[in-house]
């Protein structure tokens, strides 16, 4: 890995999903002149607006936006890929004299940017047909003891019958000869090391409102029409259900069901459990920084908190600067 320079001045946002990041992020990047660097591994897909709950166009023309509909469906996005377009816009909006504003939930796209990644080897599909294959006879949870064996540290935050993470750490290391959670990991923070970056963190008091907001959000979902976009995806032709972008919450789950593996209400549910699966990972990341601000998103107030925070954050900056 090689050195870099540091990082301009930039405020990060984080949550889970649900806990009204997006519209954090807007205030804040009106009221201190920002731009908005998406922090998000399924916002980067073009055709997939509902399910990844992408904002408006009327959103997105609020202030400029970043890292939103830059790839196809069919492409891959990785963290390391994060890293180098994030790094590179924060510098070139800090030179515009404009605050960059970086949002999301994707926790390792902020690891990335914040410590650095060694690079990633590229797909290889023979590698990748060989585990499918193998998955098909053995089973993926004898497949997640096989990733145990060579990288025990990835193995033991994936799910035995997590197929996608598992199939990529053991094409990672066939192909590369090193574990993914050492080529995920930077050297161990020093006192040089820059400062991190100031942390907004939305989160819960009550777990219980979350998963409310969870379910309102996925129903608000299929009633703006996901099945039909899921059906659209479908019909190109040129997708399949173990693409990382097919995989994402709620599209796999509306495929499965459009291939008649179950019901429209199973789908939902399963949807929902899944969103939920997903914000608890989220927020097991977030307790991992102890440098973030906590802002509790189900106060009645927490817009208002948030922007108070993020304005003491940007003052204190500036005095200091």
């Amino acid at each position: 890995m090689n050195p870099r320079a540091a990082l301009p001045f930039h405020l990060c946002i984080a949550g889970p999903t649900a806990a009204g990041k997006t519209s954090a992020a807007l205030a804040i990047a009106q009221a201190f002149d920002g731009e908005i660097i998406s922090v998000d591994s399924a916002l980067v897909y073009c055709g997939m607006d509902i399910g990844t709950a992408k904002p408006s166009a009327q959103e997105l023309a609020v202030v400029p936006h970043h890292l939103i509909n830059i790839r196809d469906p069919l492409q891959a996005y990785n963290a390391a890929d994060f890293a180098r377009d994030a790094d590179s816009l924060v510098r070139a909006i800090s030179a515009r004299g404009k605050l960059p504003v970086l949002v999301g939930g994707t926790m390792l796209y902020f690891k990335a940017l914040a410590q650095g990644m060694d690079a990633m080897p590229g797909a290889d599909p023979q590698i990748r047909a060989d585990i499918a294959a193998q998955a098909l006879t053995e089973g993926w949870p004898a497949l997640h003891a096989q990733l145990a064996q060579v990288d025990p540290v990835t193995a033991a935050r994936l799910a035995p019958a997590d197929s996608q993470r598992i199939g990529r750490a053991l094409e990672v290391w066939r192909s590369a000869g090193v574990p993914l959670s050492q080529l995920q990991l930077r050297k161990p923070a020093t006192a040089d090391d820059p400062a991190p970056a100031p942390l907004i963190s939305l989160e819960p008091q009550a777990r219980s409102w979350l998963h409310e907001r969870i379910a309102q959000r996925f129903d608000a979902m299929l009633d703006l029409g996901l099945i039909e976009e899921v059906r659209d995806l479908r019909a190109r032709g040129d997708l399949h259900p173990d693409l990382p972008s097919m995989r994402c919450v709620g599209y796999r789950q509306v495929w499965e069901m459009l291939d008649g593996h179950s019901s429209p209400a199973l789908m939902r549910d399963k949807g929902i459990f899944a969103t939920r699966q997903l914000a608890k990972r989220q927020l097991t990341w977030l307790r991992s920084m102890p440098h973030r601000h906590i802002i509790a998103c189900d106060h009645q107030n927490a817009l208002a908190h948030t922007m108070a925070c993020a304005r003491t954050l940007i003052e204190t900056h500036r005095t200091c600067a």
